[in-house]
């Protein structure tokens, strides 16, 4: 509220468009208009208007005794419903030795325009006056403009020490803009967050996509901000608790570490037979799916909630859940073909972080991951208004491996002279190595070892591609490649489509 000696400076100015004076007492359409006008602030100051009620127009004291129910009054005109949407004010008595003054303090409303039984009203100068359509239409833009979402809006009682600033310096900056962008740049560090919207010029402060992406303790402003998880024994949460873990801190930190836990954690591999001469590595989901699913919680949840982002895991599903349903043009019906952000400013972090890509191919990659690796469809519930879930279901052993019935047996050791291989058993070798070739131990680990170093130098090579470099069958390709992901030497990340190697060892092969 302001000062008693800031209310005797503007009684001493001239009334503008920021003061109106009067001794009216009794005329409640008068002060309605009056407060309705400055809270929609025509000339765009963002400076608070005052009523001073006991003022006449020369700026003297009228010696009048503002009692409580003048201010009870005054003060009732804020929620009464006449002015919406509603205005934020504040109303005082000031005593003078010439007598009392009520002042009632409006701030520049954020959603106009704002109208007083159906009228907008306006300041233009000095004078008070219905809003012409133009001047409508012109409110109701600047509206638009001030209608941030959460994460642009300031983090009040935030600071800059509260950010991680050398990490933006050296890191964060340097992958969003081009070297020489930065080098000419000599503005200081506010002005340079708050050019990317991290930072709030205004209440000099970070804007809440600064705190969750590079604060220093994001929990202590957002409560909710950190993502639980939770192993539990069996199939629903009335199982044992096998393993509980929370992940909090700044974004730039929390995806890692999210990352490398969902890879050693919940992700698990085992062999399972695929002919009778071969077998494949299963895994229970596919980790870019997975990842995605937990990258899409973080970007579009509800950080005004205190509800974390919950990541569960049952015996044979996972499930993830965070605060906040669709949001903004994305609705049940349409979904996933069409997307909107929450928060932006976070979403578009991540993008230059290389953690999404903001392509609305989520969803969609998601499901060709998990039918790639033999697992159900993932299951999404889109119908909740405050949350949204999706639950993952783990591959089934039993659709992958072979019907022993139907694999040919074959004699573990040579037929004695009463034991003869016939005709049927033959044929039935034959069949099972059509796809086998002889090649000698030490030329496939020159193979392995190729493949190997060809990978190194593209990461995203195709198997088909190794196969033409080095004039091999595909299936050939594609066995190597499974016994360097067998013996840990590499490993895949992602769908066949759109995903990479990972080396895990760089040495080379052995016999």
């Amino acid at each position: 509220m302001i000062a008693k000696d800031e209310i005797l400076d503007l009684l001493k100015s001239t009334e503008s468009y920021r003061v109106e004076r009067t001794t009216s007492t009794g005329n409640m359409d008068k002060f309605c208009e009056a407060i309705c006008a400055f809270a929609n602030d025509m000339p765009a100051s963002r400076k608070k208007g005052y009523l001073i009620i006991g003022a006449k127009d020369d700026g003297s004291i009228a010696g009048m005794n503002v009692d409580d129910a003048l201010l009870k009054k005054i003060a009732g005109i804020r929620s009464d419903g006449n002015i919406l949407p509603l205005p934020t004010m504040s109303v005082e008595r000031f005593t003078f030795p010439e007598g009392d003054l009520l002042v009632a303090e409006v701030h520049p409303s954020d959603l106009p325009p704002v109208r007083y039984r159906g009228r907008v009203f306006i300041r233009i100068g000095p004078r008070r006056d219905i809003a012409t359509e133009a001047e409508e239409r012109i409110l109701a833009e600047r509206r638009c403009s001030f209608m941030a979402t959460f994460d642009a809006t300031p983090c009040l009682g935030a600071q800059l020490e509260d950010l991680d600033v050398d990490y933006i310096k050296s890191n964060y900056l340097p992958m969003a803009f081009d070297e020489e962008t930065l080098v000419n740049d000599k503005r200081d560090i506010k002005e340079q967050l708050a050019s990317i919207h991290l930072y709030d010029r205004d209440n000099d402060c970070p804007t809440y996509a600064g705190i969750i992406l590079f604060g220093r303790n994001p929990k202590y402003f957002l409560p909710g901000d950190y993502v639980q998880f939770v192993r539990f024994a069996g199939k629903d949460k009335g199982g044992d608790i096998l393993n509980e873990r929370q992940f909090a801190g700044p974004l730039y930190k929390m995806l890692p570490a999210l990352e490398s836990f969902v890879r050693d954690a919940i992700i698990t591999q085992r062999p399972v037979p695929e002919s009778l001469f071969r077998e494949r590595t299963l895994w229970n989901y596919p980790e870019g799916a997975i990842r995605e699913l937990v990258m899409n919680a973080c970007m579009h949840r509800d950080y005004q909630a205190n509800m974390p982002i919950r990541l569960y895991q049952f015996d044979d599903y996972v499930e993830v859940m965070n605060a906040g349903g669709l949001y903004g043009e994305a609705r049940p019906e349409n979904f996933p073909s069409v997307n909107d952000y929450r928060n932006p400013l976070v979403a578009e972090a991540m993008r230059v972080m290389k953690y999404v890509n903001k392509f609305n191919r989520g969803v969609t990659r998601v499901q060709e991951m998990l039918k790639e690796n033999g697992n159900p469809p993932a299951e999404f519930d889109v119908n909740t208004i405050t949350a949204f879930r999706v639950n993952i279901y783990g591959t089934k052993e039993s659709d992958l491996m072979v019907n022993p019935k139907s694999t040919p047996s074959l004699p573990t050791s040579q037929p004695s002279s009463d034991q003869e291989i016939t005709k049927n058993d033959r044929e039935n070798i034959k069949n099972s190595q059509t796809d086998q070739e002889y090649v000698p131990t030490d030329q496939i680990t020159d193979q392995k070892n190729e493949i190997l170093n060809l990978i190194k130098s593209n990461r995203y090579i195709s198997r088909s591609e190794i196969a033409k470099i080095m004039g091999l069958h595909d299936s050939s390709v594609k066995r190597r490649i499974e016994s360097l992901v067998t013996k840990g030497f590499i490993r895949r990340i992602g769908a066949t489509k759109n995903g990479y190697w990972e080396i895990l060892r760089s040495d080379e092969v052995g016999q």
